[in-house]
């Protein structure tokens, strides 16, 4: 029996349908590369993207009602918790989960704290955070189960700028600007060798290159100083620090290391010379001229004293005249002592070890003293000599592998302080 094999005339329509989409999507225009480009530009234009505003601690802004308080006068953390409606069994709870992150005993006074609410009703914290200090914290996360932790805010370094004329002292003109306070100490430590900051003159000039630290709009510190000028007594000292492999330090225009043999004094900062090395001083005790063979730093009571030079400790003993002193035994040529000292500072007796700028001691007026003061006393080959007229040797100068980049560093730092002027005031 014979089949029929046409198509049955109801699927035609359909067929033909099915022919004319399949040739419209063969035949379809299709756009260049730089169309399908302007088109993806286009998609990504049309989606916007918003960047949450955060707090110092991570926080984002609007999203937590913050209620802030400070540490009050014998104030613990305890009390704290307690304000904020935490049970004493609750508080011990979390003092035992937190001893492997904060010691709660070391919450001080006049420090801040912060409490985070869900929203305005809630009277029970979602966080808490107390401020170690200008950069650490610790949180306590109540938002589930308790989880007890510790951050650092995140720190912006910004590049700075400052000059001025000395007028009294480096701190008081610094101070004047509204300049940090690690400026004067991070700029004396890396002219320590080159300047004696108890003979700074009225009329001095200093431009500095340095890097602070900020978080927020709040600065936390200066982190390093990059370059200095400073003209001392009419003399020109530079500083460039320079880092390269293992190297990591301050240096003259020429490549010479800043550090030398023995610091220019033996405080840090803050005193003054009040005596002199002589051959023939009028005695405030005794009123008769005799040799001084010292030279008396004013300092506050307290001060560290500080080795100027890397040695061993030869004696520590005390004496009608000099009070508490140390004497330090530096090479076979150089010896020094320090006078007048309220106390030892720890671990220092005969056969101890010290490396220059270490604590030995503290300023003070034991022994035949009118004033809370450091006589300083400079040996060399077995004769007292006046340190502040010796010009003791360099550190290690740079390795000529590194003279090149070196040069390159300075020019680039003097380029900049060129462009400072000495009118005063942070440029920056």
């Amino acid at each position: 029996m014979h089949r029929n094999s046409r198509i049955p005339f109801y699927i035609l329509p359909f067929l033909v349908l099915s022919l004319f989409v399949l040739a419209y999507i063969i035949f379809l225009p299709r756009p260049d590369s730089d169309e399908t480009t302007d088109s993806c530009y286009f998609v990504d234009d049309a989606i916007e993207i918003i960047e949450v505003e955060r707090d110092e601690f991570g926080f984002p802004l609007g999203d937590y009602r913050v209620e802030q308080g400070v540490v009050g006068s014998r104030q613990t953390l305890s009390h704290i918790l307690e304000n904020l409606g935490k049970t004493r069994m609750e508080i011990h709870h979390i003092a035992q989960s937190m001893q492997d992150v904060f010691d709660p005993r070391r919450v001080r006074r006049g420090n801040h704290y912060y409490s985070y609410f869900a929203d305005d009703t809630t009277t029970a914290p979602a966080y808490f955070i107390y401020e170690i200090n200008d950069l650490d914290y610790m949180m306590l996360d109540f938002s589930d189960s308790l989880l007890v932790a510790r951050g650092k805010k995140e720190v912006v370094v910004r590049d700075k700028k400052a000059s001025g004329m000395i007028h009294s002292s480096l701190w008081n003109t610094m101070m004047d600007q509204g300049l940090h306070p690690d400026l004067v100490i991070h700029l004396s430590s890396v002219l320590a060798w080159s300047v004696d900051f108890y003979r700074i003159e009225s009329g001095d000039l200093f431009k500095v290159l340095y890097s602070e630290g900020y978080v927020g709009d709040r600065s936390v510190g200066v982190s390093r100083i990059k370059a200095v000028h400073f003209l001392h007594r009419g003399r020109e000292i530079e500083a460039y620090r320079f880092v390269s492999d293992t190297i990591n330090g301050y240096f003259d225009s020429d490549g010479n290391n800043m550090r030398k043999t023995f610091l220019q004094a033996p405080l840090e900062f803050g005193g003054r010379i009040s005596s002199r090395y002589s051959h023939s001083r009028l005695h405030p005790i005794h009123g008769d001229r005799r040799p001084h063979y010292g030279t008396d730093y004013a300092a506050p009571h307290g001060t560290p004293i500080l080795a100027v030079g890397d040695g061993v400790i030869s004696r520590t003993s005390y004496t009608r005249g000099n009070g508490n002193y140390v004497r330090i035994r530096h090479n076979a040529v150089y010896e020094t002592q320090y006078l007048h000292m309220s106390r030892f500072a720890t671990g220092i007796k005969p056969g101890h070890r010290v490396s220059q700028g270490d604590v030995i001691g503290y300023v003070g007026s034991t022994g035949m003293a009118t004033g809370p003061h450091v006589c300083f006393r400079f040996w060399k080959n077995g004769q007292q000599v006046d340190h502040l007229r010796l010009d003791f040797p360099s550190g290690d100068p740079l390795p000529e592998a590194y003279i090149d980049a070196f040069i390159a560093q300075r020019d680039q730092y003097r380029a900049e302080l060129s462009k400072i002027s000495h009118a005063g005031g942070d440029i920056l």
